[in-house]
């Protein structure tokens, strides 16, 4: 059995009006902070010429972390088993020789590097869109 005793005296009366009172100035306090906030940081917004720059150095960054990449893969398959190289999309694309050891590649790239043998040619696809983003999070 649950029993429950109701306190009604004006002692409990005056505690509902001081924790709503409370209530109310912790909102209009949180609410001029982040209006003062956002009116600081519409001051500092940045034009798009500088936007526009920040982007082509990010385009940049991204082009060497691909350029990284892909030299890498090349010394780990061996630059005289190679054929062709190509960046399709978020793919490197290797094009190697049929008696190429793969095996540094495969521990290197794991899942991400598909191999598919040809009777000419091994091809090989690394995608290279996690292994990017992980660099540029590393920074």
């Amino acid at each position: 059995m649950i029993v429950t005793v109701k306190n009604s005296g004006p002692k409990n009366y005056v505690m509902k009006i001081i924790s709503v009172v409370a209530l109310v100035a912790m909102f209009t306090a949180y609410y001029f902070h982040m209006s003062d906030e956002f009116s600081s940081n519409n001051g500092k917004s940045t034009s798009k010429q500088s936007m526009e720059e920040i982007k082509k150095e990010d385009s940049k960054e991204v082009e060497k972390l691909i350029y990284k990449e892909v030299e890498t893969a090349v010394e780990l398959v061996g630059q005289e088993h190679i054929q062709d190289v190509k960046i399709v999309k978020n793919k490197i694309l290797l094009v190697c020789d049929t008696d190429t050891n793969l095996d540094a590649l495969k521990v290197r790239y794991g899942t991400l590097a598909l191999i598919k043998n040809d009777l000419n040619n091994i091809k090989i696809a690394i995608d290279i869109k996690y292994i990017i983003e992980s660099k540029l999070n590393e920074k």
